[in-house]
């Protein structure tokens, strides 16, 4: 087993919700801390704040990983005379680095947008705004006969999948050539002469972030001193990636009975409605935190309600005159699942690289809101 480095732990969750996801107006990755600390023990929170900065010191973590930022704002100073500046004091001399994944973890696919969705019982939920699409590039490699097996295995995790097909790739037969200079080493031919070689030309999509992996994978397994491959942008684009979710109940209900139902599955404090409690509800649209934003992708996507947070006066007039039914299950409640969800899929990527290292979630963090 291997004690990873807080970098090792940032190359995870960059996988998990890649930095480049986020908003531009967002702040997220290391926010605090030495990348070349070791790491035996992950503390997983939704707010980084005193609460969550101090279990971390108390239960000996070297790292917190937070959904809200740590940092917003330029600092202008750090001192204990303010909340920040005294928890970047603690977390200094205790040695704790702070990851934060915000929006970029809402728009990732498994994370608190899709956590919300499959705890609220929607079905094939899609992004509600698009904000971007895998982008794929395309390889072509020639290889001698009989290599092709052993070079598409070496490339296999590189691959990028076509919808729910995987390895997938093409050959074609055909007649390479070349003349080797001095100082090369052919894998065939001889140094001087015209050579002729039967070959397979290997074609296959990678993601534009794995083109480095892809190219090192080749060159490893290639059987020729220099490999000849050639890169191709295409337009194709892969799943589409966005805020928020749009999907389907397994029934239809009405709005009240809905409310019910989020309240209890999120164990929210209170919900807000706004529409007829009696309207019915099969076409549901959500997003973690404050959403109220997509109220009009949701009303044009066909959405028969919306579930947010932080839902304000003119916003809920704005609903009505949408014909969308809102309903408001609080900033806390809807994004709070992040914290067991992100802390799972944390110990299934360091389990699968053999990293030992506890993952620790945070279950102290209450609703701020008390309701009467």
């Amino acid at each position: 087993m291997i004690t990873p480095k807080v970098s090792d732990i940032l190359g995870i969750t960059n996988k998990i919700a890649p930095a480049d996801f986020a908003e531009s107006w967002d702040n997220v990755g290391l926010q605090l801390g030495d990348p070349v600390r070791q790491v035996s023990r992950i503390m997983v929170a939704l707010d980084p704040g005193a609460p969550a900065v101090e279990a971390a010191v108390e239960a000996g973590c070297q790292l917190l990983i937070s959904h809200h930022p740590f940092f917003f704002s330029p600092l202008k100073k750090i001192s204990t005379t303010d909340e920040t500046g005294r928890l970047t004091i603690l977390a200094i001399k205790n040695d704790l680095a702070i990851i934060s994944l915000h929006t970029n973890y809402d728009i990732a696919q498994g994370g608190v947008n899709d956590l919300l969705a499959a705890r609220l019982g929607l079905s094939a939920a899609q992004p509600l705004r698009i904000t971007g699409g895998d982008e794929f590039l395309k390889i072509a490699v020639f290889v001698p006969h009989g290599f092709e097996e052993k070079l598409l295995q070496a490339l296999s995790s590189c691959m990028a999948p076509i919808g729910n097909y995987r390895d997938c790739s093409y050959q074609g037969d055909g007649l390479g050539r070349f003349r080797a200079m001095e100082g090369a080493n052919p894998f065939v031919g001889k140094v001087g002469e015209l050579h002729q070689e039967k070959e397979s030309r290997l074609e296959f999509l990678v993601l534009k972030e794995r083109l480095t992996a892809a190219l090192a994978a080749l060159t490893d397994a290639h059987p020729y001193e220099e490999p000849a491959y050639d890169i191709y942008p295409v337009l194709n684009r892969g799943a589409a990636r966005g805020l928020g979710r749009i999907g389907l109940l397994a029934e239809a209900t009405t709005a009240g009975e809905y409310a019910a139902r989020v309240k209890e599955s999120l164990q929210a404090a209170g919900v807000r409605l706004v529409g007829d409690p009696g309207r019915k509800v099969k076409k549901v649209a959500l997003c973690g935190g404050s959403g109220a934003s997509l109220l009009h992708e949701a009303a044009r996507k066909g959405a028969d309600l919306l579930v947010t947070a932080d839902v304000k006066y003119h916003e809920a007039r704005e609903a009505e005159a949408l014909g969308i039914a809102v309903l408001d299950a609080g900033h806390f409640s809807t994004e709070f699942p992040m914290v067991k969800g992100l802390a799972a899929t944390l110990r299934g990527a360091l389990e699968a690289k053999r990293y030992e290292t506890e993952v620790l979630e945070y279950q102290g963090e209450r609703e701020p809101f008390s309701f009467w």
